[in-house]
């Protein structure tokens, strides 16, 4: 897993067993793109590399006419100085100006892996799990240095980047655009996959060809947002789940980024991905530093699948952190569903017995414990119990939760502030806003300005003692609306379009003191469900409640196109009571159970009026899912069926020594006199003996998966079903 470096071609090559990453100083300037892909031993550049004179392409070099950075597939490239495609970041000097020169200056080759200065990013145990190059440009007439940064890791097909400004010159310069990472290919004969959706409807699969010109995605929401996920990816023509070139790139952060593609006059393709430029400008000064969120690359010559299994490795492992990283999550009830804002003492009790019976083993009070709230009108920032509603305090909650053998977890929603509450009355220069301005209310809340230290340091210090008031194992921390008049009291004028940036610095900071003084406690990221779902989030809480919508049906696309991405231990999915909140939906118990498991398993009804024959299913299903937990959320995931293509949906997790596999199996409408069917599996050894569900009948695994098995005729809609395979000794 070394990195290469030619000094007399000017190439460095990243590579491991899998895969090679190659890039060269051309001209001793220049960083270019030569290649990323499957493993090469080496490549010559002019077999990658070709020049020739373009009309209305200036040349860099007057002694050169065949050369021309508009043509040339760079690292990171600028604008201004013959390039007229998207750049990587764009800078204004003291004179007005825009025109930058940054060339090669340095570069440093070391083993492991460097932390990103107040963000956060994926991370290696032991140094030789990685090498990372910095690679430093410098533009000597403004005293400024770009830092690319390049990390591969020895086991997986995984590279990072992140950028880091550093000014040491003496005149201050705004940053208007930087990017992670941007890297050009050198042919345009791609399809590009993204994940889009609303409120309720998070991270649904879009795939079509790139045409001409630039297409993005992108959130200016202040939050990675419901709309679009931080991620995107380019596939082959001839890409499926499990054949075919993927490049998958996702951004670890949370805030307002753009992921962008250009399809060049040449039919060059350029990637970026990074801090969304939009209503974004940095003032950097002298002596200061800049640092990028960082991206991570993934290749995959095996299809989506192998993409995905890739990313799911590397979140799980070495993004997500803390006590619960590598451990089984607990099966938990939320009474939010159940109770809404109207409850008492006397009510939770009644759910936690009945949870209790069925063997759950975590009881959640969500909103509506604290200030007077009995609606969403009043009391975020008042931390306090409502006595009225508790009147033993949490504590006092908690302890009886205890006594019956569950543990204890709280809602909370620490990034908002309500007009009416204490905290708006005492400090109403405290929440985003703009002086003179309106300010605009969503849900009847604003939100906190974390890009104040003094907010920072009250939160960490209040959320500090809530949670050591109560025996609190498990903490969902919701964020139920987006931002508006993103300005801060604080800043001066000429960095106030940092604050969105600086509100994401300042949540980070919060969460890793949180984490620091908590580690027994598992915090799950909310944000109306799915809408920061992100890497960003993962590194600090290690898993999301994936969205609002609990509907079975809707949720097999949700968890499917989330999985593109994310594995199943990261995701939150609940049973809900029917009909359904938010479509009027009526599924049967056995059916919402079956989608819920196939990530962290919880509940959110109400117990007691389930049937004696509803409560024996979740009986079943809990014995079921603690059984084949580990293989949910550890092993390999391969999607069979996708909900976006018909009224079929199937995937199945293995286990890493193939000996253990669990099917998923689910049909939402029936279909009248159908044909037989048979369900192909994936990732078994195929000349390893298995057996189904304990069955007679035994099958080699190549059978399973050249064969597969037979699906069944169902007259019903909202069918599922769950099997186990395991191999034969």
């Amino acid at each position: 897993m070394p990195i290469e470096w030619n000094e007399e071609d000017g190439i460095f090559h990243l590579f491991n067993d899998r895969t090679s990453y190659l890039l060269q100083i051309v001209h001793r300037k220049y960083p270019a793109h030569l290649y990323w892909g499957k493993r090469v031993h080496t490549l010559q550049p002019a077999s990658i590399l070709s020049f020739k004179g373009r009309t209305f392409s200036p040349t860099a070099e007057s002694t050169n006419k065949q050369f021309s950075l508009d043509t040339l597939p760079q690292e990171y490239p600028a604008y201004g100085n013959g390039d007229f495609r998207k750049p990587a970041y764009q800078l204004r000097t003291s004179d007005g100006s825009t025109i930058t020169e940054f060339v090669y200056d340095s570069h440093e080759i070391f083993k492991g892996k460097p932390s990103l200065d107040g963000l956060p990013s994926a991370y290696v145990e032991d140094d030789s799990e990685a090498e990372t190059l910095r690679l430093t440009l410098v533009d000597s007439k403004l005293g400024i240095g770009i830092n690319l940064f390049y990390t591969i890791y020895r086991d997986l097909d995984v590279i990072t980047r992140s950028t880091s400004f550093e000014h040491l010159g003496t005149q201050a310069v705004e940053i208007h655009k930087c990017t992670s990472m941007s890297l050009d290919f050198h042919h345009s004969n791609w399809d590009w996959l993204h994940l889009h959706g609303s409120w309720a409807r998070e991270r649904h699969l879009e795939r079509q060809p790139l045409h001409h010109g630039v297409q993005s995605i992108s959130s200016s929401r202040g939050a990675s947002s419901h709309q679009h996920n931080p991620f995107f990816a380019l596939l082959s023509k001839d890409a499926k789940e499990e054949q075919g070139e993927v490049y998958g790139i996702s951004l670890v952060y949370s805030g307002n980024f753009e992921a962008s593609i250009e399809v060049a006059p040449y039919e060059t393709t350029r990637l970026s991905i990074g801090i969304n430029p939009f209503d974004f400008i940095w003032l950097l000064k002298p002596g200061g530093k800049f640092q990028t969120p960082e991206a991570i690359l993934v290749y995959s010559s095996a299809g989506l699948g192998g993409m995905s299994r890739t990313f799911h490795k590397l979140l799980r492992a070495r993004v997500c952190r803390g006590t619960y990283r590598d451990k089984l999550r607990p099966v938990l009830i939320n009474n939010w569903e159940a109770t809404r804002f109207h409850f008492s003492e006397r009510k939770l009790k009644e759910l936690t017995d009945g949870a209790a019976e069925l063997k759950i083993e975590l009881f959640v009070l969500d909103d509506g414990w604290f200030g007077h709230r009995d609606n969403d009108k009043s009391s975020l920032g008042d931390w306090t119990v409502y006595q009225k509603k508790l009147p033993h305090g949490l504590k006092g909650l908690a302890d009886y939760v205890l006594t019956k053998g569950m543990k204890f977890g709280l809602w909370v929603e620490p990034e908002m502030v309500s007009p009416d509450s204490d905290l708006y009355r005492s400090h109403p220069d405290w929440c985003l806003h703009v002086r003179g301005r309106n300010r605009t209310l969503s849900r009847n809340q604003l939100v906190l300005d974390l890009s104040r230290q003094d907010v920072c340091d009250w939160l960490v210090e209040t959320l500090t003692n809530l949670f050591r008031s109560a025996p609190i194992s498990y903490v969902k921390w919701d964020m139920n609306r987006n931002m508006t008049e993103i300005g801060s009291a604080v800043q001066p004028p000429e960095r106030q379009k940092e604050t969105a940036h600086r509100y994401m610095l300042g949540l980070y900071q919060i969460l890793e003191k949180l984490t620091e003084r908590f580690p027994h406690i598992l915090f799950e990221s909310c944000s109306g469900g799915g809408g920061r779902f992100d890497p960003g989030m993962l590194y600090y809480m290690p898993q999301t409640w994936t969205s609002d919508n609990t509907d079975a049906v809707e949720r097999l696309k949700i968890q499917y196109g989330t999985s593109i991405v994310y594995p199943a231990i990261t995701m939150g999915a609940h049973v809900s009571d029917v009909p359904n909140h938010q479509v009027g939906r009526i599924t049967p118990i056995q059916m919402r159970l079956s989608v819920a498991m196939a990530a962290n398993l919880g509940f959110e009804l109400n117990v007691d009026k389930l049937s004696t024959e509803e409560k024996l299913t979740v009986q079943k299903g809990i014995q079921l899912y603690r059984k084949i937990q580990g293989l949910i959320s550890f092993g390999d995931l391969y999607r069979l069926l996708s909900p976006f293509e018909g009224l079929e949906t199937a995937w199945m997790y293995v286990a890493d020594n193939q000996q253990h596999a669990a099917v998923f199996y689910y049909q939402t409408l029936a279909t009248p006199n159908p044909p037989f069917r048979r369900l192909l599996l994936q990732g078994l050894n195929p000349k390893q003996k298995y057996r189904l569900n304990n069955g007679e009948k035994v099958f080699y695994g190549d059978e399973l998966m050249k064969m597969g098995v037979t699906l069944p005729l169902v007259k019903t809609d909202f069918f599922s079903e769950i099997f186990e395979i395991h191999a034969e000794n």
